[in-house]
């Protein structure tokens, strides 16, 4: 575990599995389904990418420096109650807490929707939600068994989901169709999109989504080596990888699939491959959105464990979520997180694929950006207020960063629009019983221990 919040650590993740997790917590889900959530779109979500890669990176750069600051196990939390206090920390780990199962059923949905390739009886409803019930608790029982199994299966997942990206991602330029990508008249945009503006918004929040998790490697940092070095260098490389990789292959795919046959693909990437390289090539990158899925649920598992267990320890969720097991994981909050993500897909896991994916990822991105505008608030709330902590040659620079991140977050929140917004504010406001339940706990434990004490 770490000692302090300065020097190195007894971790045993270094460089390259930090960047593995920040890598493969971002491409799953988003990069292998999304070209169908953006081929009503066209040219438009060319737009989205520029902004939500742009944003991305200066959230990335945020953290990076926040990391250096205090890079203390709990991320986001640690960094807005450091800010803000605890109330504020507590409820950017509520909704950060949220945003990791909800963003796990769409990875376990998507993970089902790729493996109907190889077992067309998955389409049956009840057959799709038990498979991706079944991958959730796969990778909980990984991660039960320590840092070190997980970081064995997140770098070899890792590495073998950009091979068949990469595959497509290249070749698709050679077959590339430009009037897949125009940008549609108003009148042909999706019913309830509005106006380019809108349409634009929309698509970086879904494209945003694909940038979810860039800042993973903050979250278990009492397991990474010299996290001060490793946290902001493995954060901003792993986030401008993942822009490479997305920008590149995503849109090959958009020039390769007519939109109208994109927009029902429930594997975009494969009938992409199927028409580069024929068959084969369907299969291979199949098989490689499974393993894709995969990695990003594993390392969205450990995180939904990570999540609940700093905050516990500050005495403000349940103290049963900050225990761990004799591999010194948190095996309650994983549990507990298995259970959640279970029943989010038994609930959500029936109707279009593509439609369920939709709804879930602007809720799932909604509870994620909310606590990146937190981050971004308490950077500048730190320059603020304890300006001896930053040089003063990089207080502009960190300024500009922190405004130009907080707009791009409330914006990005703009775009996941009114529905994801509204239940994404309840389960904001749900949280704070649970806040004040803890505060009493808190209170009676105290006064018990000076009552014995007397």
């Amino acid at each position: 575990m770490a000692q302090g919040n300065g020097g190195k650590s007894r971790g045993s993740m270094g460089f390259w599995t930090c960047t593995a997790l920040v890598v493969g917590n971002m491409i799953g889900s988003g990069v292998f389904l999304l070209p169908s959530s953006l081929a009503a779109y066209g040219g438009l979500s060319l737009f989205g990418w520029l902004i939500s890669s742009t944003g991305a990176v200066i959230l990335a750069l945020t953290f990076a420096r926040l990391a250096r600051l205090n890079p203390s196990a709990g991320g986001p939390y640690a960094y807005t109650r450091d800010g803000f206090g605890s109330f504020a920390g507590y409820l950017c780990a509520w909704t950060y807490w949220k945003a990791a199962w909800i963003g796990n059923a769409a990875i376990a949905v998507t993970l089902v929707g790729y493996l109907q390739v190889f077992i067309p009886a998955l389409r049956d409803p009840v057959l799709m939600v038990s498979t991706a019930i079944g991958a959730i608790w796969l990778c909980t029982l990984i991660n039960l068994r320590g840092i070190g199994a997980f970081g064995l299966a997140q770098n070899v997942l890792t590495a073998l989901k950009l091979v068949p990206l990469l595959l497509v991602g290249v070749l698709g330029w050679f077959s590339f169709n430009p009037e897949y990508l125009r940008i549609p008249e108003v009148s042909e945009l999706p019913a309830g999109a509005g106006g380019y503006a809108q349409a634009i918004a929309t698509t970086a929040a879904l494209t945003l989504w694909s940038f979810i998790g860039l800042e993973s490697a903050t979250v278990p940092a009492d397991h990474v080596d010299n996290p001060k070095r490793t946290i902001p260098r493995a954060t901003v490389f792993g986030t401008l990888v993942a822009a490479g990789v997305y920008i590149l292959s995503i849109t090959a795919v958009q020039g390769v699939l007519p939109p109208e046959v994109l927009a029902r693909s429930t594997a975009p990437f494969a009938d992409a491959a199927r028409v580069l390289v024929g068959e084969w090539g369907y299969h291979l990158v199949a098989a490689g959105a499974v393993i894709a899925c995969l990695g990003a649920l594993n390392g969205w598992v450990l995180l939904q464990g990570q999540i609940p267990m700093a905050t516990a320890r500050d005495g403000l969720l349940p103290e049963s979520l900050a225990q761990t097991n004799k591999y010194g994981v948190p095996a309650h909050g994983l549990l507990v997180s298995g259970v959640l993500v279970t029943a989010l897909v038994l609930v959500d896991g029936q109707g279009d694929l593509v439609d369920v994916f939709n709804v879930i990822i602007l809720l799932g991105t909604m509870t994620g950006v909310v606590p990146y505008a937190f981050c971004t608030a308490a950077l500048l709330q730190q320059l603020a207020v304890k300006p001896g902590d930053f040089s003063e040659r990089e207080r502009g620079r960190l300024v500009a960063i922190g405004v130009l991140g907080f707009v791009y977050s409330i914006w990005a929140l703009y775009g996941t629009g009114e529905q994801a917004i509204f239940w994404g504010f309840l389960v904001l406001m749900a949280g704070i019983p649970l806040y004040t339940w803890r505060q009493w706990r808190n209170r009676v434990q105290a006064e018990a221990v000076v009552r014995a004490s007397d």
